[in-house]
């Protein structure tokens, strides 16, 4: 029976790893899962938060706890959203419409990439409103206008801008699987998608997932994986300002220099972000610089962080050491490729879950009271804000 229900015997995200690896391609799964260069900055992200240790409480009433969040005007159900995340697919057929089901239910934004398997008009639809528009500027800054322009006419109120990947930095086990959108089928690809029917087979009768907002371009943008966004500087940001009338964010921010600026610029918040270890290798754990860039920032300038969450604790100690909100992309992927919409469900079910019981083991009952004064005394000094 725990193959017919494999969500079943999905008790942590690692849970759902496992199970996803053994039903996904190898090439899909190691899309989701693969890092930059030697993927020991994926790693370290996990390890940094690992470390930061929380200060259990006693005999405080936390029976009824609170873990809705406030962020840019918006109220949500739980302190965290479902991050961008391209082509996803790829997963597994309709991940897109489960993303958007569960962000429905779960009342928290869902950030639409770029790259999306499904429109932006589609994806606003399906999430009833309640997304983002993830964008990136490529050589054609045109393309990123009409994004624009596209987004405002269905109705989005945010735009992320990511700007960590001017280069995109050598993914070892994407060019080891041949990996390459559209597919480029050799014979170690054919043996790889036959060996698992199951996905093979429903990714067929679904459809080969495409990225449709270039394919929906009034442009005839096509999309290419590999194109440099290495023009992408202030001026970009400042045309961008000037065109979206939304809120707008900056992901990939990893220096408090940096944030600074951008604040300057007028963006209305910033995501701490080191793109999940998929970018330059050698980089620091996003959460080692998420205090600094708080410090830097003062109390109020909106955060967002990612990079490294794995369970409720994680969401935790990132607005203790000065997030106002997170957002979650890989333990999804795993949930929906371990059992579609089900392990997707659980997924979430289990982070809503430690997020609450992490907050009532530290004497609290509304999330909006975490500070850094849950960190263990000892880890104070380096990260209190």
């Amino acid at each position: 029976m725990s193959n017919i229900f494999p969500s079943k015997r999905i008790h942590s995200v690692e849970d759902a790893r496992n199970l996803a690896r053994k039903r996904m391609p190898r090439m899909m799964f190691d899309f989701v899962d693969g890092a930059s260069g030697d993927e020991k900055l994926c790693e370290n992200n996990s390890k940094a938060l690992d470390q930061i240790r929380l200060q259990p409480r006693v005999l405080r009433n936390v029976e009824k706890r609170k873990i809705n969040k406030s962020f840019l005007g918006s109220e949500y159900d739980q302190p965290f959203g479902f991050a961008p995340m391209g082509m996803c697919n790829l997963t597994w057929p309709g991940a897109d419409v489960m993303l958007a089901q569960e962000s429905v239910n779960n009342n928290v934004p869902i950030c639409v990439s770029m790259a999306s398997s499904t429109s932006l008009e589609k994806m606003y639809d399906l999430s009833k409103g309640n997304c983002w528009l993830q964008l990136y500027n490529f050589q054609d800054e045109e393309f990123l206008m009409e994004l624009l322009d596209r987004g405002h006419q269905k109705g989005y109120k945010v735009a992320i801008l990511t700007v960590d990947v001017p280069i995109q930095f050598r993914r070892a086990k994407d060019n080891k699987n041949g990996f390459t959108v559209p597919f480029n089928l050799g014979p170690k690809q054919f043996f790889d998608f036959a060996t698992h029917p199951l996905w093979s087979i429903s990714t067929l009768l679904y459809g080969i997932p495409k990225p449709m907002n270039y394919e929906t371009s009034k442009r005839g943008n096509k999309f290419n994986r590999g194109e440099s966004r290495g023009s992408t500087d202030w001026n970009t940001l400042k045309r961008v300002r000037e065109k979206w009338k939304g809120k707008l964010i900056i992901k990939g921010v990893m220096s408090p220099e940096d944030a600074i600026k951008i604040k300057e610029e007028g963006a209305d918040a910033i995501q701490v972000s080191n793109h999940g270890g998929r970018q330059l290798d050698s980089a620091t754990a996003s959460i080692e610089v998420l205090p600094l860039i708080r410090n830097s920032l003062g109390k109020d300038f909106p955060i967002i962080f990612d990079s490294g969450i794995r369970g409720g604790s994680d969401i935790v100690r990132a607005l203790a050491l000065g997030a106002d909100f997170t957002m979650v992309g890989r333990p999804l992927m795993y949930g929906i490729g371990a059992d579609g919409a089900k392990g997707l469900k659980r997924i979430v079910d289990i982070i809503k879950e430690e997020v609450s019981t992490a907050l009532g083991l530290v004497g609290l009952n509304d999330i909006k009271d975490i500070s850094s004064d849950i960190i263990a005394e000892r880890f104070i000094r380096e990260f209190k804000y």
